[in-house]
């Protein structure tokens, strides 16, 4: 069975995305998908949510 984890942050930057990547791949998720989500006032993003998945035996 494939389970999935989405994990929203509003802290969008380098540091924050590396700690996020770094402690649920460390417990074993695999990074499947980063979606930015920006304001129409401007281009930088104001939330990110990173998807991973992995596989858990039945």
């Amino acid at each position: 069975m494939l389970l999935y984890k989405v994990v929203e942050t509003s802290q969008v930057d380098d540091l924050s995305l590396e700690k996020i990547l770094n402690t649920w791949t460390a417990e074993g998720w695999q990074l499947e998908n980063i979606h930015f989500a920006t304001r129409e006032a401007s281009r930088r993003p104001a939330m990110a949510f990173v998807t991973f998945s992995r596989d858990e035996a039945e």
